[in-house]
């Protein structure tokens, strides 16, 4: 699906309690956390996939009016109570349907198993069911199921068959020609005004992930994504030939065609986002398909043979976004193969370094996608500090006598971007590049005259989960991302992940009940009930705005569906003022009958709508479960 706007771009049911009582069956067969029409005053918000039994546990009343001590009972498979409890004051009001929202904690039962929540008195509710277990017996199914959506995002001839039954695709991107950049007959769209002109030459484009709903390829998310990846393989272990460290390998080797590093060429995207208004020329966004179907369209020339856009003329300096997230990549996989494969290890290092050295340090617009405002990036001194922590820690495991020179400029690039920026996301990459900043400064010892030091580092990532742990003070769910905004869930989840980063780096525990709070929203303790991450939870995404979960996938509620991705959740109201998108050929229609079934939750100017139209909300895409990936898997 194309993103239409500036920033970026059915409910199945889980197994129960094994004796659940007949509140909870109601609750999930009238639709549970999701359904608008609850039979009851009140509904009850959880996290879905469940809790670490050695944290904190969160749960909400959702009521819908003020209550005064309404009682709640944690029960677990066998019906027997856990705990019991009464609510307190009102966290604060959501909409005028649901004006008053109440804190359930239960965080001193730690006991695993299978369990639900009731509420009774004056306000009755009750929840799915969830588990108590460990951190790895919670977090690890999502942190898998992440790693299965990069799988299923796979272009090429290397494709993951999976519950999608994927197919190989695009398989003549192995010799796609490179095109000059498209004029758009607007600033803010991607209608092009005709034909882009072929500039001459080829390139082997053929791989990588699809990089949301729709199939472009862009280096633009996928320097994020193949980045968050080989992060969680290093702090996790996780072998080469394992799942998540074949998927990073996948996105790395993908990269390593984009980058030529005997013309000095970047090549930023494969394939046209949109085409004519003539219909003239056809592009991705135009046509509903499987990608398997491109390969032999003969009436739309630029969807079987996809053009190449570089992102400037050989041996032309390169974008400081792209050189330093690309020059973290190359450095990444240095690591990674210090110890097994040093000729590999030493390979990665100079393609890191080649890059770096190219980096514009005074640009003007940034380079991202064709067009821009597909995702219109401003910042680009958190990626150049990101690049040279990653240089300089491979360095640093290499031998390298170039260490030192990477750490210096690491430093100055992390002192300009300070704590100006944003948080944890494509755009900003500042968490990542102070962790291991900060760790390579260790490593070497703590030298003196660096622009940062160590302890600015740790208080600059503190200042980033501070300003998460402000707004959760203040909003009723605890929610730390602004969630009236583009990209929601990856804010939501960068923070967690952050939070993680800052606790391996410092040992700090302080702050595990704001990262748990935020998996606790984004798995389904939210206004509407719901997680927003397909297959995690009993309520969850069923109509995501993608191809490839609306054509190959499940509508009924069973399975196959796009089993990880992670949607970009709620969003402004103003950005629903239009409607949804249109249908367009070959979409399979869902909801059914164009149903709203978490309408009655809109409030704090945010909506969420789950349609496979609603490309304002329901869209998958790569820097939404990378930031997932890593906060799953650091969790576990």
């Amino acid at each position: 699906m194309p993103h239409k706007h500036s920033r970026r771009r059915g409910l199945g049911l889980a197994a129960g309690a094994a004796t659940a009582t007949a509140a909870v069956v109601a609750a999930l067969l009238s639709g549970g956390a999701g359904s608008a029409e609850a039979a009851t005053t009140g509904q009850v918000r959880v996290n879905q996939v469940g809790y670490d039994g050695s944290g904190a546990k969160e749960a909400f009343l959702l009521a819908k009016g003020a209550v005064s001590g309404a009682t709640w009972k944690l029960l677990d498979s066998t019906g027997a109570t856990a705990a019991t409890g009464r609510t307190g004051t009102s966290q604060g009001s959501w909409n005028s349907a649901y004006p008053a929202v109440y804190l359930i904690d239960f965080s001193s039962v730690q006991a695993a198993g299978t369990y639900h929540l009731e509420v009774s008195g004056a306000a009755t509710g009750a929840s799915p069911a969830f588990t108590i277990g460990s951190a790895k017996a919670v977090y690890g199914k999502p942190a898998a199921d992440a790693t299965t959506f990069f799988q299923a995002q796979r272009d090429g001839r290397d494709v993951i068959p999976g519950s999608l039954k994927r197919q190989p695709s695009h398989l003549n991107d192995a010799h796609a020609s490179v095109y000059d950049w498209p004029k758009f007959t607007s600033g803010d769209g991607d209608t092009i005004s005709k034909a882009p002109v072929k500039l001459g030459g080829t390139v082997d484009a053929e791989g990588g992930w699809f990089d949301a709903g729709d199939y472009l390829k862009f280096t633009e998310t996928t320097t994020y994504a193949a980045a968050t990846l080989q992060i969680a393989a290093r702090e996790t272990g996780a072998s080469p030939t394992s799942a998540l460290g074949a998927e990073a390998q996948h996105g790395l080797d993908w990269l390593d065609k984009m980058w030529d590093g005997d013309t000095k060429t970047l090549y930023i995207q494969v394939g046209l986002g949109s085409g004519t208004d003539s219909g003239s020329v056809v592009g991705d966004h135009d046509v509903w398909r499987l990608p398997q179907k491109d390969d032999a369209d003969t009436a739309n020339a630029f969807l079987r043979n996809r053009p190449v856009f570089r992102a400037g003329a050989p041996g032309s300096k390169l974008s400081p976004n792209q050189a330093g997230r690309l020059a973290a990549d190359f450095a990444l996989g240095a690591q990674r193969y210090a110890a097994s494969d040093p000729a590999k290890a030493k390979s990665y290092l100079a393609a890191a370094a080649q890059v770096y050295a190219l980096a514009d340090t005074k640009p003007g617009k940034l380079v991202t996608t064709v067009p821009y405002a597909y995702y219109p990036e401003t910042s680009w001194q958190d990626d150049l500090a990101f690049g040279g922590a990653e240089l300089a820690l491979a360095a640093q495991q290499l031998g390298d006598s170039r260490a030192a020179g990477w750490l210096q400029q690491s430093a100055a690039w992390a002192k300009a971007y300070g704590t100006t920026g944003d948080t944890l996301n494509m755009y900003d990459t500042s968490a990542l590049a102070y962790t291991d900043l900060a760790r390579a400064i260790k490593a070497a010892g703590n030298p003196a005259g660096l622009p940062v030091s160590y302890d600015t580092l740790v208080a600059n990532l503190k200042a980033q989960i501070a300003s998460g742990q402000a707004r959760a003070a203040k909003d009723p769910f605890h929610a730390g991302a602004v969630y009236n905004d583009f990209d929601a869930d990856s804010h939501t989840l960068g923070l967690a992940a952050t939070t993680r980063l800052y606790r391996g780096l410092t040992g700090d525990t302080s702050v595990n009940r704001f990262a748990v709070q935020q998996l606790d929203w984004l798995l389904g303790a939210n206004a509407w009930g719901t997680s927003f991450m397909v297959g995690s939870g009993t309520t969850y995404p069923k109509c995501t705005a993608g191809q490839l979960g609306n054509l190959a996938g499940s509508l009924d509620g069973k399975a196959p569906v796009d089993t990880g991705a992670i949607v970009n959740g709620p969003n402004g109201t103003a950005q629903f003022a239009d409607g949804l998108g249109d249908y367009l050929d070959a979409m399979r229609k869902c909801q059914p009958g164009g149903a709203d079934p978490f309408g009655t939750f809109t409030g704090h100017g945010s909506r969420y709508v789950d349609d496979v139209r609603s490309w304002q909300s329901s869209e998958p895409a790569l820097d939404m479960d990378a930031s997932g990936l890593l906060a799953f898997y650091l969790s576990s």
